[in-house]
């Protein structure tokens, strides 16, 4: 056998280890880049809560809808199709009864199969439990199990709202095991696609993929039909600092950065590839609720004036700059739309300081602070907030302005002490009845009046879709006479992708079920 003097064997050895490592590294990388199956996904805030009845933010619907699913959902022209129902539902002559059959074979995470008992469990859980499902449970004759998969719903008079009410997945009618039914949710078992894994505060929300999933036939559209769960894991991550989003997304940390701000999207479209900007036309809307319970703003005629000196061009303008990102309109749905009405209209974008400050006084307005809960979550929100406030000012008003995460702000929103004004915003949906929740029961601000329930009952047992159009008018109306909330405008939503997230489809609550990582 041939030696090797010692002078030459330490570098024959050390390029030969040089080369092992490589080799060792090399592989290394593409066994990690062939099996890595996960996303990471930047979301806004920490949820305060993983209850998906208990909280009307978008956030915790957005989370949850892959752990849970509702008997109905939204296709992609927001028209209500079955998920967990076979069908559509068949309602009596009167439209006072919906009889509803599951279907067969659907599994829990638990690992049965669910059943009519689980449904009439989980909607009564919400009804109770739900802003959303309190205003159906005032509609509610009878709630009874028909068999292994039947449900029959009779309500006291027909409800036009109902199927698009069970189909939203904020505040969802999110159907679960019976037996983990509890308040609150300890052990989150549905049906959905991916399953509850881990939890850690602050750091993410773990879901894996559910491998008995019963996926639907259809092809996908929107939420509804075929829902595959391509990705083994969604690592749900809160990422409160736009910014940090921002970066993130451009240096490849994050699959998926959610509602980012307007000004990122040059950068986001020079990134040469290494990021997608993802841009949602007719997003939703930015709202301001008033606390119509308790403190300053409980006098109907100070909301009044409030909304004389606000100039919701001007938020807009702060919140989004790029007008490719906003439209200043006080109707409450789009021309096009069969609510488009101008009821009340006149009322919009104001900003009159001078009538403001006179319409204060006569509504006896001392000087009390009026305090604004936002969030830096939101940048936008913030940004309106802190023009808001400016325009309060100016009409003499003395403006308190507290800013705190958006969790603290979801949860103080629910003591009527704490606050008389927050900002938010909500989707842009086809049912007026669907958002924002004021137009409910017990959501905060707690809005109640003679006027609101007249409205609104018209409203809702009216079934044809001409009329009700009409009947919406009056209900805008009634908003801008009471302000319980103020409809800032319409925006569109920025968010980003990483190359390697494919298929994803763009949405107002995103999922990544039928998404895959190349």
């Amino acid at each position: 056998m041939r030696r090797v003097a010692p002078s030459s064997r330490r570098p024959f050895l050390l390029r030969t280890a040089a080369v092992a490592a490589a080799l060792c590294l090399s592989a290394g990388a593409t066994l990690a880049q062939a099996t890595r199956n996960h996303a990471t996904l930047a979301m806004v805030a920490e949820p305060q809560t993983l209850d998906p009845m208990a909280s009307t933010a978008d956030l915790v619907g957005t989370i949850m809808q892959h752990v849970y699913e509702p008997l109905y959902t939204f296709d992609a022209k927001w028209n209500v199709v079955p998920m967990l129902a076979e069908a559509l539902p068949k309602v009596s002559a009167d439209g006072k009864t919906y009889s509803i059959t599951l279907r067969k074979g659907v599994m829990l995470h638990s690992g049965r199969e669910l059943n009519a008992d689980d449904v009439v469990a989980s909607l009564q859980r919400w009804m109770d439990s739900s802003p959303r499902g309190k205003a159906v449970a005032k509609e509610l004759a009878a709630l009874k199990a028909k068999g292994a998969l039947g449900v029959e719903i009779t309500l006291n008079a027909p409800y036009a709202p109902l199927l698009a009410q069970l189909a939203l997945p904020s505040g969802m009618a999110a159907i679960m095991a019976k037996e983990a039914i509890a308040q609150p949710l300890k052990d989150f078992v549905g049906t959905g696609p991916y399953r509850f894994k881990e939890r850690k505060p602050d750091q993410y929300v773990l879901l894996s993929r559910f491998d008995k999933y019963s996926a639907r036939k259809e092809p996908a559209s929107g939420y509804g039909g075929k829902r595959e769960a391509l990705i083994e894991e969604l690592r749900f991550t809160p990422v409160p600092s736009a910014n940090t989003r921002v970066e993130g997304a451009l240096a490849g940390q994050y699959d998926f950065a959610d509602l980012l701000p307007v000004e990122a999207l040059t950068r986001l479209e020079k990134s040469g590839g290494k990021t997608v900007p993802i841009l949602t036309p007719s997003f939703g809307f930015p709202y301001l609720v008033l606390n119509t319970k308790e403190g300053v703003a409980a006098n109907q005629s100070l909301r009044q004036a409030m909304q004389i000196a606000i100039g919701e061009g001007e938020m807009l303008a702060a919140g989004f700059g790029d007008t490719r990102f906003f439209t200043a309109e006080g109707n409450h749905f789009p021309k096009g739309s069969p609510f488009y009405s101008t009821a009340g209209t006149d009322r919009y974008n104001q900003r009159n300081a001078k009538l403001a400050k006179e319409a204060a006084e006569k509504a006896g307005y001392k000087g009390e602070p009026i305090r604004v809960l936002t969030s830096r979550q939101y940048d936008f929100h913030y940004n309106m907030a802190l023009l808001m406030a400016e325009q309060l000012k100016r009409a003499g008003f003395k403006v308190d302005l507290n800013v705190v995460d958006w969790a603290t702000l979801v949860q103080r929103r629910n003591d009527p002490k704490l606050w008389d004004l927050y900002i938010t915003h909500s989707g842009q949906f086809p049912e007026p009845m669907l958002s924002p929740p004021q137009l409910g029961d017990g959501a905060p601000g707690w809005w109640a009046s003679p006027a609101k329930q007249a409205a609104l009952a018209a409203f809702n047992r009216e079934a044809d879709p001409a009329k009700r159009g009409a009947l919406w008018g009056k209900v805008q109306q009634v908003v801008y006479d009471e302000v319980p909330y103020i409809n800032v405008g319409k925006f569109n939503g920025l968010s980003a992708r990483s190359p390697a997230l494919d298929g994803y489809v763009p949405a107002i609550w995103p999922f990544f079920w039928n998404a895959r990582i190349k």
